[in-house]
């Protein structure tokens, strides 16, 4: 299974929209900040599953702040993770909250760094900012059948080099 993972697009959807018609993922994970960019997705991929939180830029949000998912054999936790006071030096509050939920993968967005590491039989994935900032990035997770978890990132093209 391969997944889509998407964060703080802050309402620039092009170069999200473009990746998933690329690269064609069975599903996308958006986490937030600006929520109602998943609602794009859902429009422009009508049959495609997006699971989605909303961030700290998200003012009368349209999702949940957590969401516990199944993609494939792998429990997901996902949020936006502002409320777990993540960066590089601590993501103990993320991983115990996955942990309670008996996830092995947590997403994150709101740092704008894409980053990924394993924490406590957790992977813990960031996949960095698709809207705001210098490189722009998301991440592809291949969920393998048994269990395992293969995460890319990728650039994406800022938006005034869009066509």
């Amino acid at each position: 299974m391969r997944v889509a993972v998407f964060s703080d697009t802050h309402g620039r959807t092009d170069a999200m929209l473009e990746a998933v018609r690329r690269f064609q993922p069975d599903a996308v994970c958006h986490l937030g900040d600006y929520d109602r960019d998943a609602v794009v997705l859902r429009k422009t991929f009508p049959g495609l599953p997006v699971h989605s939180v909303c961030g700290n830029c998200d003012y009368a949000p349209l999702a949940p702040v957590n969401l516990v998912i199944q993609l494939g054999p792998v429990r997901a936790f996902l949020t936006h993770g502002h409320l777990y006071g993540v960066d590089f030096s601590n993501a103990d509050r993320l991983v115990y909250a996955a942990q309670e939920q008996g996830a092995r993968l947590a997403l994150f967005g709101h740092t704008h760094r894409p980053f990924h590491e394993d924490y406590g039989g957790v992977k813990v994935v960031n996949p960095g900012t698709a809207g705001k900032g210098r490189s722009l990035t998301w991440a592809m997770l291949d969920i393998r059948d048994n269990g395992g978890i293969g995460v890319d990132f990728h650039t994406l093209p800022v938006e005034n080099e869009i066509n």
